[in-house]
C-alpha cells in the first residue's frame, strides 16, 4: 500500500492503526463503497471487499472505544465480537485503550436472535423508551443520534465507529454527530443494491488522508466540514 496524502510513501497494514489514530471524542463511520456507491452486493458487502480494505476495517477498530451498528447490519452480515489481532491488541495496549470493544447495537425493536454470535463479547442495545428487551446485555433507552452519543460518552466511550447501515448512517450525518467518514472505495461499478446515503442534508469533506493499494482499491478519510457555530 502507498499513501498518497498528506504525503508520499509506503504504509504496512499496522502503519494504519497510527495514520487512523485521533483524539477523541468523535464519532467516524467506516464503510466499503463500490465507484457508483454501492454498498453491498447481494445483500453483504464481502464482495467489494479485498486485503487493503480488511486492513482500514482492522485499523478502525484498533482505535475505537465502541461500534456503533444498526440491527440489520448485524443480522447481515452475521456479527460477531470484536476480536483483535496480536498487533492490534499490543497497540490498544500501549495506547490505553481498553482490551475489549464493545459492539453498541441501535434497534427500533430491540429484537436479536438468541444465539447471535456477538453475544458471545460485550453488547449495548440502543432501542427507543417502551421498547422491551430481554437479551440479558445492557440496554441505552434512545436512539436519537445526539442523546445516544452522550449517553455512549457518559460510558466512556468517546472514540466511536459506526459501521452500518446506510440508513444509521444517514441518520448520524443528518443530525450532525458525524465526524469523519473513513471509505474504502472499490474499483468496480455495481449499478444497483443499498448505496452509502438515503436523502441527507449537503455534507462538506475535507480529505485527510488517501491510500492507494493495487488494483485499484483507495483508502479514503475524510473530515466533516463544521459550519460557524456548529
Amino acid at each position: 500500500m502507498k499513501l498518497l496524502h498528506p504525503t508520499v510513501h509506503d504504509v504496512t497494514a499496522e502503519d494504519l492503526f497510527d495514520l487512523y489514530d485521533a483524539p477523541g471524542p468523535h464519532l467516524r463511520a467506516g464503510f466499503v463503497v463500490s465507484v457508483d456507491g454501492a454498498v453491498a452486493v447481494e445483500g453483504t458487502s464481502g464482495p467489494l471487499g479485498s486485503a487493503a480494505d480488511k486492513a482500514a476495517f482492522r485499523a478502525l477498530r484498533t482505535g475505537c472505544d465502541a461500534v456503533v451498528v444498526g440491527a440489520g447490519t448485524v443480522r447481515a452480515e452475521d456479527y460477531g465480537p470484536v476480536q483483535h489481532r496480536p498487533a492490534a491488541a499490543a497497540w490498544r495496549a500501549a495506547h490505553g485503550r481498553a482490551a475489549e470493544t464493545p459492539i453498541v447495537v441501535v434497534s427500533r425493536t430491540g429484537q436479536l436472535p438468541p444465539d447471535a454470535r456477538l453475544l458471545a463479547g460485550p453488547v449495548l442495545l440502543a432501542v427507543p423508551e417502551g421498547v422491551d428487551v430481554d437479551l440479558g446485555v445492557e440496554v441505552i433507552r434512545t436512539t436519537e443520534p445526539r442523546s445516544l452519543v452522550a449517553a455512549l460518552h457518559a460510558r466512556g466511550l468517546t472514540r466511536l465507529l459506526c459501521e452500518g447501515g446506510p440508513s444509521l448512517l444517514t441518520s448520524l450525518l443528518a443530525a450532525g454527530v458525524v465526524d469523519e467518514l473513513c471509505l474504502t472505495t472499490s474499483p468496480t461499478a455495481v449499478g444497483h443494491g443499498p448505496h452509502l446515503l438515503g436523502p441527507a442534508p449537503r455534507t462538506d469533506l475535507s480529505l485527510l488522508s488517501l491510500v492507494h493499494d493495487d488494483p485499484g482499491v483507495l483508502l479514503s478519510r475524510w473530515a466533516v466540514v463544521r459550519s460557524a457555530g456548529d
